[in-house]
């Protein structure tokens, strides 16, 4: 449910003196947000100057998910522009997340939280147009992973052990159907990294798997009948975290990842040889896009 915040009126603390600050003033109680917290822009800067200063309003802290902006006949009166901008500027921010466009009487631009998955596909429209390659991706995988097991060895939970085997099992079962996808190493090593229980780890989580999925599909170039052996060092990994044996885990997943960065780099030199194009700038994505993995 949206909080309603009227114009016309302020809350918190002043300053000394009596009069309200600027952060006080701009939030009015109830949730919606005063226009008295926009700024007038120079005519010809068009929607991104709105944009931003949405955009920086949010970061701030003054403009919170669930606070609705002020109608556009409002907003065009305090940002001094026409209503074609202030719909060009709020469709921006639709686009990126940022804001919901509700309809009804009861409608208008709401302030969201903005989507992980969205991050994701950014960060992997980014690699497809950059000359970040799936060898780059392969080192931080062996920074990140590795650098967390002893955190996922500690606090790993019985529920934790339980998804893990659990993929573990699926994974086989799919080997032996012939349905193994590369998306369950991706899911598998998602569910690792929520087993060391660290909110910036998880915020990082979603970002991760696109570039992951995109550094296994290089790696399956070089050996196509990748996944048998990998899902056994997953059983035997889990099983380490299970024992809290720490330098268990970290050798079994080194060996894992390792492997994973001599088929990239084996690939990454054969397509150099061949002529192909490489990897990154002026390449195109990976042939078998898949949707980002959902959490188990």
């Amino acid at each position: 449910m949206s909080r309603s915040r009227p114009l016309n009126e302020t809350a918190g603390a002043k300053r000394p003196g009596g009069a309200p600050g600027r952060a006080e003033a701009g939030r009015a109680a109830g949730g919606e947000a005063s226009a008295g917290l926009f700024n007038r822009i120079n005519p010809g800067r068009i929607s991104g100057i709105i944009v931003d200063q949405i955009r920086l309003l949010m970061r701030q802290g003054q403009l919170q998910p669930g606070d609705r902006l002020p109608a556009e006949r409002e907003l065009c009166e305090h940002f001094g522009v026409s209503r074609v901008t202030v719909r060009e500027a709020l469709r921006v921010l639709e686009a990126n997340g940022l804001v919901e466009i509700r309809v009804g009487a009861r409608g208008g631009a709401f302030v969201r939280s903005p989507s992980m998955d969205r991050v994701g596909e950014g960060i992997l429209d980014y690699l497809a147009m950059s000359s970040v390659t799936s060898g780059n991706v392969t080192e931080l995988r062996m920074v990140l992973e590795l650098g967390i097991i002893p955190l996922v060895c500690e606090r790993a939970t019985e529920e934790d052990i339980e998804d893990l085997l659990a993929l573990c099992h699926r994974a086989r079962e799919a080997l032996a159907a012939g349905t193994y996808d590369l998306s369950m190493s991706v899911e598998f090593h998602t569910r690792v990294a929520q087993c060391a229980h660290n909110g910036a780890i998880e915020l990082l989580l979603p970002t991760l798997q696109g570039p992951l999925l995109m550094s296994l599909e290089e790696a399956q170039q070089a050996a196509p009948e990748m996944g048998r052996r990998g899902t056994q060092e997953h059983l035997a990994f889990v099983e380490a975290v299970r024992d809290r044996k720490v330098d268990e885990a970290v050798e079994i997943m080194r060996a894992h990842l390792e492997r994973t960065a001599a088929r990239v780099r084996h690939e990454e030199k054969s397509r150099a040889a061949g002529g192909r194009p490489a990897e990154g700038k002026g390449a195109a994505p990976p042939a078998t896009a898949r949707p980002a993995v959902k959490r188990s």
